[in-house]
């Protein structure tokens, strides 16, 4: 059996080593576009903020480990197009230009996602990057270590566009966020939970604009500035991070069901809707746990879970992905919130009947130093008192608890089962009562 695995991050790796485990005498081919194997592309703002200067930190697993398991990757080979109905791909070596053709009897796509570049002018100036890949973070990297770069200016406070901010502001530079939506985050928290990552943003000395547009970055050959539709400001350094877009162009005329931006949408066992093609990571969908919606959550915990599934039915398995929750969480220099299952504006679009709660108690007890506010909101099922979706945000202590939550909402746990859930107690962690004993007691309808 020929299986073929087209991108060799999170879900293809994965995908990969465990067919090869389930059927070992499978052949197993594995095409990369870049030099780059298993890379986590999350750890490159601490990279950036130097926590860390190993670059093997960020890669789980090499070429050569694969070849030892009897898998071939081929790096630097680029897949430029499918033919469903013969089974045979099309792969051009980017080093040598040659082109060879390739069969399959079952095909994963695991190419991930590339990073959306706005329609900002002059975005091929000196010292303007985007951040996804490791030669991204190696430039990046070079260009803040310069002690002539000073003023940093972020377009995107999503999750890298945060993290960045917090790596700048470690390296002690000047940073200004722009934001083109009302609100930070506003895909993955609701109004209350950035209303306090926004005030520990400001605290912290970051220039935080909202609603409002980049148009142009100025400077002849390198970034001076950046011009938006309210204003212009000084950067020495322009990092891009407005999201991501799935890496699907290739597959355009093939025949498989995508999403408008490109994701390719799967069931819960990774198939596509052609024959013994199989998708996951950051260039699918993923079925949603709570909504059951085909949802595009480019997280690297669902890329893994599902390429790990994929393999399993690539080695012949039926296996099947429970779903997902978009479990996530980000930390901002003080500040750290979490969330997991759906948001009030995902219970809204999704026509549930819904209710929420939203409170702030503090995150340990009050004789302890740190003692700090914590907030939580919940949304739950206003029928069947079933908990839905939480929401953390805070200081020490308060992602994690999102874990608590997490596991709630995927067990199906009532609001009441969660106010008398047995959370521990000891003063430097809680109270007497934990705070997510609380806010689930706070519902009175």
């Amino acid at each position: 059996m020929k299986i073929v695995i087209v991108g060799a991050e999170a879900a293809g790796a994965s995908a990969a080593a465990k067919a090869k485990r389930l059927a070992p005498e499978a052949e197993i081919i594995v095409y990369e576009q870049s030099e780059i194997v298993s890379f986590g592309a999350c750890g490159l703002p601490y990279f950036l903020a130097n926590h860390f200067d190993d670059t093997g930190y960020m890669i789980s697993r090499t070429v050569s480990q694969f070849a030892r398991s009897g898998i071939t990757v081929k790096t630097n080979h680029q897949v430029l197009a499918v033919d469903p109905a013969v089974r045979v791909l099309t792969v051009r070596n980017l080093h040598t230009g040659e082109q060879e053709t390739r069969f399959y009897d079952r095909l994963m796509i695991a190419t991930g996602a590339a990073p959306i570049k706005p329609p900002i002018e002059n975005l091929h100036r000196k010292n303007v990057f985007t951040l996804k890949t490791m030669e991204d973070g190696l430039a990046v990297k070079q260009a803040a270590q310069s002690q002539t770069v000073k003023n940093v200016v972020i377009v995107g406070a999503g999750f890298i566009g945060l993290e960045v901010a917090e790596a700048m502001m470690h390296l002690g530079k000047d940073v200004r966020l722009i934001q083109l939506d009302e609100r930070i985050m506003a895909d993955v928290f609701d109004r209350e939970i950035t209303e306090v990552l926004e005030k520990e943003i400001i605290a912290a000395g970051i220039s935080l604009h909202l609603q409002e547009t980049v148009k142009a970055v100025t400077g002849a050959e390198q970034a001076a500035g950046v011009l938006t539709d309210k204003g212009e400001y000084p950067a020495d350094l322009v990092i891009v991070a407005a999201g991501v877009k799935p890496n699907t162009a290739f597959l355009q005329n093939t025949g498989l069901a995508m999403l408008k931006n490109g994701a390719i949408i799967i069931d819960q066992s990774g198939r596509t809707n052609l024959p013994d093609i199989y998708a996951a990571g950051d260039c699918a969908t993923v079925p949603h746990r709570i909504t059951g919606e085909n949802a595009y959550i480019p997280l690297a915990t669902t890329a893994n879970k599902i390429g790990r599934i994929v393999g399993e039915n690539l080695a012949g398995k039926d296996s099947q992905f429970p779903g997902t929750l978009g479990s996530a969480a980000v930390r901002v220099l003080e500040a750290e919130a979490g969330r997991t299952g759906i948001t009030e504006k995902d219970a809204v679009k999704a026509g549930i009947p819904y209710g929420s709660v939203f409170i702030k108690d503090k995150n340990h007890s009050n004789y302890l130093p740190g003692q700090s506010d914590i907030f939580v909101k919940l949304i739950y099922h206003k029928e069947t008192r079933k908990l839905l979706g939480g929401q953390t945000a805070g200081r020490y202590g308060a992602a994690f608890r999102a874990n608590v939550l997490a596991t709630a909402v995927w067990n199906g746990m009532t609001i009441e089962e969660l106010g008398m859930l047995d959370l521990f107690y000891a003063p430097p962690f809680s109270r007497p009562w934990d705070v997510l004993n609380i806010a689930a007691n706070a519902v009175k309808e």
